[in-house]
């Protein structure tokens, strides 16, 4: 289930970055992250490895992911490498500059388990997960912006 939604921020891309990169800013705007913990002995940048806990349908989603794209100030990408509750999972963020400010562009796709069933799914859970990003998305508007 592939889904892509924008926002724009009244705010410089330096001021935003750190809102996406730095674990202990994502968890005031990702509200279903429970935790997450970096894994590898790097702590940014390409390559690095994490674990993510987030609440999703009344379960903890187990998450260990790697960053597969670090452009400093402009995007970051990173992949499910092992987890629970579904097949696959990646996100990528991109900040690009606007007369205004940034507008930052949030990638997910997310793969549920159970083949034709977890696709047939997909399109009911499908209204729950767009919302849940534009939740997120709302949230980093306002960290951005104050």
């Amino acid at each position: 289930m592939k889904i892509l939604k924008s926002i724009d921020i009244v705010a410089a891309a330096e001021k935003i970055w750190p809102l996406m990169a730095e674990p202990a800013n994502i968890v005031k705007w990702c509200s279903p992250v429970k935790r997450i913990l970096q894994t590898s002995a790097q702590s940014s940048g390409l390559g690095t490895n994490f674990y993510f806990e987030e609440r999703a349908v009344g379960r903890l989603m187990k998450l260990h992911f790697v960053v597969t794209e670090w452009n400093f100030n402009r995007s970051v990408a990173f992949t499910m490498i092992a987890g629970n509750l579904v097949t696959g999972y990646e996100q990528k963020y991109t900040l690009l500059p606007t007369s205004t400010g940034t507008r930052l562009t949030c990638f997910e796709n997310v793969t549920l388990p159970f083949g034709i069933l977890g696709k047939f799914a997909e399109l009911f859970r499908r209204p729950i997960f767009e919302a849940h990003i534009e939740r997120m998305l709302i949230k980093l508007k306002g960290l951005g912006e104050a």
